[in-house]
Formats: structure tokens, sequence, C-alpha cells
């Protein structure tokens, strides 16, 4: 397999900013490496990327220019889904995209550990990578670059994804993986949303079979050549996800399913597997794996710098075996990265996650719901697990309380948690007259009403999703004004028949990305267990 290989001395760092430490995962002409930030004095993740010789200036600008954008674009439609970079730098006949920290690991790197995962654990990683693909394509972004070295798999199982920005900018026809280029793409073709569907497929396909559909066989262009021309290997451990697999990856891109099609089949994957244990085993943290190597300081640093090796280092797994795995809520530095859009402002359902992330409920009192398949029974420090009269469940910070309590007719009630200080605060709504589809019930339901409030402005899209099984959908705002603007996140799913139950998440616009809140936010949606029928 051709590799990247360090183009930096020893001695220097990559725009004289960010010191690597070691390389933690890698695909065909792409490598990821824990790095310092030394002039922030932060931990990054940098990846590095092989560009054409024949590259003018112009065009590597563009190319810069190009990653930050798109993955700002991404970042503000799909919150906490996508890898945020910070810097992008052209050194050395290279581009280095510089990432904000993500605490998880990449998709190929758990594959390779935890072995071919089952088909309920794919369907549900498959709809968070549909999510994140929908925003992009509905603003006509291709992602161009999908593929297991550009998913990153958090504790709890959730994914972020990176890469956005680079089709186009890099070596043609394909850069990092060849065995998850669309046939299209083998042919050098001009790509559209269909070559992400196809990626999405190859994932879906690698992770219950333990292989990537077409191998890499050394070469890109010998591996490139047996995607478009060699038929699909038939899977043998898809199970109920054979068809979606299979029609994914046909040739003929105007063949290939749409993603209405692909949600439909995933989600009732979901509903037909209920019982089955799709929770990942926790990822390795890459936080104590940069810990463990930075602490190693620049002797190792120049070890895995060193031009001309076959990069023949130590991977993530050999720091992580040595590091001591803590459940987040430890130190605000370890909090993880918030996730995606949230659920509703009323009664109505609105949707959540595909997973349950981070931490997990612990021992509840008696009468109080158990928690999920794969949950932890840890909770964060200063988190305990609160269990409310009308049935409902969720872990809450030591200082808050039970604000207020509204009812109306037919057993519908909200309850708000927090503080007597205002925001942060929690609302859990419960109604049982929600109509069918959740993405509906925030649009003609709750939306009108909230384009009342004084600055609402709603951020990207209202996105249909699943959380703990259920059918779901995202909503995420911004409204008030001054000193007074707050950011929520609506997050609500139907319970069966017209139940339906929503979390909101409001906080000041201000302290939005900061750790205690992102912690706050991802424990509620861990944590919460609804009420039941």
């Amino acid at each position: 397999m051709t590799m990247v290989k360090a183009h930096v001395s020893a001695h220097e760092l990559v725009s004289d900013r960010y010191r690597l430490l070691e390389v933690f995962a890698r695909e065909t002409n792409r490598l990821w490496w824990y790095a310092e930030d030394v002039t922030a004095n932060q931990p990054r993740l940098v990846a590095q990327i092989a560009l054409p010789e024949t590259c003018d200036e112009d065009t590597l600008r563009r190319a810069e220019a190009r990653v930050v954008r798109t993955s700002e674009i991404m970042r503000l439609l799909r919150p906490g889904r996508v890898a945020t970079v910070v810097d992008a730098v052209v050194q050395a006949g290279t581009l280095w995209t510089v990432t904000e920290w993500i605490d998880g690991t990449p998709l190929c790197e758990f594959l390779d550990r935890e072995g071919p995962s089952h088909p309920v654990r794919a369907a549900r990683t498959g709809l968070e990578l549909l999510d994140v693909l929908q925003a992009a394509h509905d603003e006509g972004i291709t992602h161009g670059e999908l593929s297991p070295g550009q998913v990153f798999v958090r504790d709890g199982g959730s994914v972020v994804v990176a890469g956005f920005g680079l089709a186009g900018a890099t070596l043609v026809p394909r850069l990092t993986a060849p065995s998850y280029a669309s046939p299209e793409q083998a042919r050098d073709e001009r790509i559209g949303p269909a070559a992400d569907l196809w990626a999405l497929g190859a994932i879906l396909y690698t992770m219950v079979e333990g292989r990537p559909p077409f191998r890499d066989r050394g070469r890109p262009d010998a591996t490139l050549k047996a995607v478009d021309r060699l038929p699909l290997r038939t899977p043998l451990r898809t199970g109920p996800l054979t068809r979606t697999v299979q029609g994914l990856l046909r040739k003929n891109s105007r063949e290939r399913l749409t993603r209405p099609v692909v949600r439909e089949a995933l989600t009732r994957v979901l509903g037909q597997e209920a019982d089955q244990d799709w929770t990942p085993a926790p990822a390795p943290r890459l936080r104590a794996a940069y810990t463990a190597v930075r602490h190693d300081g620049p002797v190792r640093s120049r070890q895995v710098m060193t031009a001309g090796t076959a990069l023949a280092v130590l991977t993530v797994a050999a720091a992580v075996l040595a590091a001591t795995h803590h459940l987040p809520g430890g130190s605000p530095a370890a909090a993880p990265s918030r996730p995606s859009a949230t659920a509703a402002t009323s009664p109505p359902a609105d949707p959540a996650e595909h997973h349950t992330p981070g931490p997990s409920p612990s021992g509840s009192p008696s009468g109080s719901p158990r928690p999920g398949p794969g949950a932890s029974s840890a909770l964060p420090a200063g988190y305990h697990r609160y269990s409310a009269p009308e049935g409902f469940s969720v872990a809450l910070p030591d200082d808050w309380k039970r604000l207020t309590t509204s009812r109306a007719a037919d057993h519908a009630y909200r309850v708000t948690f927090g503080t007597s200080g205002g925001s942060p605060t929690l609302a859990v709504t419960y109604s049982e007259r929600v109509g069918p589809d959740p993405v509906a019930v925030w649009r003609d339901d709750v939306e009108p009403a909230l384009r009342r409030l004084p600055g609402y402005q709603r951020i990207g899209t209202i996105t249909a999703t699943t959380y703990q099984g259920h059918k779901a959908a995202d909503l995420e705002w911004l409204s008030g004004t001054g000193g007074e603007r707050v950011h929520t996140l609506g997050r609500g799913f139907l319970l069966g028949g017209r139940r339906g139950c929503s979390l909101r998440f409001t906080t000041p616009a201000g302290s939005w990305d900061d750790a205690v809140d992102r912690l706050a936010l991802k424990t509620f949606l861990a944590t919460f267990r609804p009420p039941a029928a």
C-alpha cells in the first residue's frame, strides 16, 4: 500500500505551530497524527495528505480555504457530528489539516480491534452517517472521501465525520481509501451524492463482514480498477442489511438506493432487532493516548517523524492499552464533544441520537427505569439520577432541581430543570397527541410558535433520525437578543401510538461550547429514560 511519508524534519513544526507526536491511524496517502498546538497549548489531530506534484500555488491556496470553509459549514449544519478543522496548511508538498480534538478513535482502528459488528450496530452507525450526508447534500456538498478512516467513534458509539472539503483537492481520482471509492470515482468521472451513498454501503459492508467489499490490491490504480470492473463479493454476515448494502453498492449510480429508502431500511432493522445489544465496547480514549505520547517528549516525536521510514511506528492501540480508561465527567478538559442537534420545545416529539452516547445511569432508585443495553453503571462526578413521579428519569447535576411543571389536557406535561439562576435548563415534555412524523411535528406544530420568539434563528435543517431505537427528529435554534441570547438543542422521539417525548437543552449562546455544558448535554441524552406505556 502506498503510504504518506513525513516531510518535516525532527526539529521542525508544521507551520511553526503544530508539533507532531505519533501516527495513530493510516490509509493510502493519508496519516492521522497526535499533535500539539504549541501556541495555544492544546491537543490536536492532524491529517497529513499527499498532494499532486503538479499543483500550482493558486490551487493549493484554494484547497486550504475549501477544507476550512466546508468544515465550518458542516459544523453549523450538524454540530457535534462533523470534525472541526481549525487550520489547513500546505507545506513541503503535503496538505496538513488541523482538527479540534475528537474524543474517540477512527472506525478503521475500532474495527481492527473489535472485529465484525452486529448488523444492528452497523445500522445505527449508518443512520448517523446518513444524517450527516443528508445535511451536506441538501447544501450541495459532496464528501467524496468517506471511509472508515474519516469516521471517528466516540465512547458509547456515536460518530464524528472528518474529511469534508478534500474531494478534488488531493490526489486524483481518489486519495485516502481506494477500497471505498465508487465506480465513477474509479473512472475519474464527476461525482455527486451517489458516490457518498456508495461509500456508506461500503462502510456498512465492512462493519458487518470484517473486510471491505473490494480489497486493497497494494496499488491505488489496481484497487480502483477492481472497484470499477469486478463483481461485488457476496456478503455472508449482513443478515437484515443485505438488500440495503447490495442496493447501495450498485455499479450504476442511477440504480443505487436513495436516502429515504436507505433510512427506512436501516430504521426497520433497528425495530426488528430491538432486543440485540448493539452498543459497542468503549472506544479507546484518544486523550489518554495523546497524554501518554506527549509525556515521552521530543525524543519520541523525532523517532516517528524521521522521513524515509516505512512508518513502522506504534499505533494508538499500544498507548491506549497502557492508559487508564475514564468515563466522561472527570476534568472539563476530558469532556466529550457535544452531540448533534436535539429535541423539542413542546410536548411533540423531537429526535435524538442514533445511539445512547457517553455515560449511562448508575443504580437508580427502586422502580426507576432500567438503563438500556450497553449502559454503564457510572455517572459523571457531580451528577445524580432523578426519578420523576411522571415515570421518566434522567441524570442531573447535583445543584439542579425541578423548577417548573406545566400540564395540559390528555396527560401532556412539561417539566423544567435547572438552577434558580436561569439557563442552562433542561425541559422534558410528554404528549399523547403526537403525529407520526417527527420532522413534521417540528416544522408544522412547534416552529411556528418559535418564530414568534425575539431573535429566533434556526440552525441547519430539521433532521430525521432515531433515538434509543425510536423514530425521531432534531431542531436547533438561537433566540433572544444581546446578553439574553440563548442556544437551544431540541430532540424528540415517538414512543408508540401517538405518544411522544422530547428534551430541550438551553444555555447562554456565549457558553455553548463550554466543556461543562457539553458534558451536561451528553449526560442528559445518554441517561434519559422515558415513561413506560
